[in-house]
């Protein structure tokens, strides 16, 4: 991968970028350096073993992050393709392309780091606090880099990156895009501003830490919706409350009028809630999203009552009004006038709203990694590359990324989904094209590889690439195993 074409440097094949790498220095990936005239890979080939066996680098790293062995895959040796390397131009063979003996099945893995332009990460979101309208910009030191998508129950969705980002903007935009994914899937903070100017949610998203939006960091995960609430809860209810209203941006739940109430013998309260009635005790748009009580803006919960029927309500009545998390709730007593008034809250009722906070999961970010294998990188598999995302389609072919279970969708070309806390850390790279480099593996039967015409003058053993020093892990039993029959479909025929 060298060529010798300036004095005291080399130049790297690694990506379409072709730096010229002096002696000494890395590129500009810095993913590869030139050490002594030779193009080397900064980081360490990872190999996932059982605990009587051994994690070995391939290459030794001098960088101060190096995988610490945190995540371990399978139950056998298992070459993954962080730290592997690239393959461009796209003739060339998979930088590892190694076999071992699985269960008297002769197996083969085809390693690769792949430059995918095509690629980006969903972020899901667990909270009910308002981040953005759907379509609305996200952006990264104002730069655009994604946008938010459909709400799904009790979390938020962003779909970041993607090619129209990358290259389809200014260089900036690509620049900024890049970097912003890389360090996510990375499993890095990253901040970002959702809305336009002056109507703008800081939002603070690191796989597998809870959001911090707007300078405060999220707590809980809804335990359901208004009337899910309602319906989950009301015996903490009966006896202590004559009313319980559940505040929720998206349906509040109302016991008295709800079906749960109505089956408890709950009497009419006269209550009035603004908004619009969707079927008996569920009411939608009771106030806009925001960051206040149940995802809405509203701080003071009596802003979405309108008054009491004067024939049902009476004086004295109780009425409990609490978010979905439990984090907020109050307490009143009608006077004479039917006018709510605040009062302590009672124990049994406090009680309650620490029942559904208890319920609730914690608020977590989500970040899952997806891209296109497009055919630059399915040709270092096989001279046939469409044979593969046939082998792959029909189950012939198990992909994985870091060792981790990767979901393929459907549909034409491998596209493949995985989350970033199931890889090894510092699994992702970049090139400055830019595009960001992540692992995969290919898996299958040495028969099968054959047959979809790959490269098999280029096979080793696994064995032959286990040689270097090495670093002991525990074996995490219930990993994903890449190599398990029961990825393939020749295992269901015995």
């Amino acid at each position: 991968m060298k060529q010798d074409l300036k004095p005291g440097k080399i130049r790297c094949d690694a990506c379409p970028v072709m730096c010229y790498i002096a002696d000494g220095k890395s590129g500009a990936c810095d993913r590869y350096a030139n050490q002594d005239g030779t193009l080397v890979r900064l980081d360490p080939l990872t190999i996932v073993q059982t605990p009587d066996r051994k994690l070995v680098p391939f290459m030794p790293s001098d960088r101060e992050d190096p995988w610490d062995g945190d995540i371990i895959k399978g139950a056998r040796p298992f070459v993954t393709a962080v730290g592997a390397g690239t393959t461009y131009p796209d003739y060339k063979p998979a930088p590892f392309i190694v076999s071992q003996d699985i269960d008297g099945v002769d197996m083969v893995t085809v390693v690769t780091e792949g430059i995918f332009s095509y690629c980006g990460v969903k972020v899901k979101i667990d909270t009910d606090r308002h981040i953005g309208h759907e379509c609305d910009v996200v952006r990264v030191d104002g730069e655009p880099v994604g946008h938010v998508t459909t709400s799904e129950y009790g979390s938020k969705m962003l779909s970041l990156g993607g090619v129209e980002h990358l290259t389809g903007g200014s260089k900036k935009e690509g620049r900024v895009t890049c970097d912003a994914l890389m360090r996510l899937c990375n499993r890095e903070a990253v901040a970002m501003a959702i809305g336009e100017a002056g109507d703008e949610t800081e939002v603070v998203v690191q796989a597998g830490q809870p959001p911090i939006i707007d300078g405060v960091t999220e707590n809980l995960m809804r335990v359901g919706c208004g009337s899910a609430t309602i319906g989950m809860f009301p015996k903490q209810w009966i006896g202590h409350v004559d009313e319980v209203v559940v505040v929720d941006d998206h349906i509040t739940g109302v016991l008295s009028e709800h079906e749960t109430g109505k089956q408890l013998k709950v009497p009419a309260t006269g209550i009035k809630i603004k908004g619009r009635r969707s079927t008996p005790g569920r009411y939608f748009q009771v106030a806009e999203p925001g960051t206040g009580w149940g995802g809405t803006d509203i701080d003071d919960p009596l802003t979405i009552l309108g008054p009491f029927n004067p024939k049902m309500a009476w004086e004295g009545l109780r009425l409990l009004m609490v978010s979905t998390t439990g984090e907020q709730y109050a307490y009143f007593e009608l006077d004479a006038d039917l006018i709510p008034q605040i009062k302590t809250v009672p124990e049994p009722l406090k009680a309650s709203a620490d029942l559904i906070a208890e319920n609730c999961e914690p608020s977590v970010c989500s970040v899952l990694f997806m891209g296109g294998a497009g055919g630059s990188l399915r040709a270092g598999v096989t001279e046939n590359p469409v044979r593969l995302t046939r082998s792959v389609k029909d189950s012939l072919t198990h992909v994985s990324c870091g060792g981790a279970d990767a979901f393929v969708w459907p549909g034409g070309g491998i596209t493949v989904m995985v989350d970033v806390l199931d890889m090894p850390t510092q699994s992702f790279g970049y090139v400055p094209t830019p595009a960001l480099v992540a692992p995969i593996e290919f898996t299958l039967r040495v028969s099968d590889y054959k047959a979809l015409g790959g490269h098999i003058g280029h096979i080793r053993s696994v064995d032959d690439v286990n040689r270097n020093a090495a670093r002991h892990v525990a074996q995490n039993d219930s990993a994903h195993d890449p190599t398990a029959r029961r990825n393939f479909r020749w295992s269901a025929r015995g």
